[in-house]
């Protein structure tokens, strides 16, 4: 199996991770991290969902818990903005150079302002894509804020 950006990116820097492969395909009532974590038997609170909005026009990274949503008002403020409103689909795989439901917050074709939920840094790893459908990454959070240059805020619900 090839690297991804997000994979390499951390063998450069050498930080422990794990990969997790994973059928992919799943019921249409079902999200692609939902299925991640009933695919891996993992808990949702500690497998995170990669999503793209726009904070007062801007592209911004939100990256919070499968078992939760995210609240764009806690996000917008979290990035210093007045409103958050979803990315467009067609947007989020031009900036990031990833397939949505493969989208990663590390090796992104385009470095965007990152905003990752603070329950992450409760969990001794967490999971988030690798970068295409069907992989997750474990790695320590800590690695995960530092390397996405995020910041970290009560962004989920």
């Amino acid at each position: 199996m090839a690297a991804t950006p997000a994979v390499r990116i951390l063998e450069q820097a050498k930080v422990p991770h794990s990969l997790h492969p994973y059928d992919p395909e799943h019921p249409s009532d079902m999200g692609h991290g939902e299925a991640a974590v009933a695919a891996l038997g993992a808990d949702p609170r500690q497998v995170f969902k990669t999503l793209l909005t726009r904070v007062d026009g801007a592209l911004t990274v939100a990256v919070v818990p499968v078992s939760g949503t995210l609240d764009l008002k806690a996000l917008a403020s979290a990035a210093g903005g007045r409103k958050a409103v979803m990315a467009d689909p067609t947007d989020a795989e031009r900036a990031t150079g990833y397939v949505v439901g493969g989208i990663s917050p590390l090796g992104q074709k385009r470095a965007l302002p990152t905003v990752v939920d603070d329950s992450a840094l409760g969990f001794a790893t967490v999971m988030v894509s690798a970068g295409r459908r069907g992989l997750q990454l474990e790695l320590p959070p800590a690695e995960l804020v530092r390397l996405t240059r995020a910041r970290s805020a009560s962004i989920g619900r």
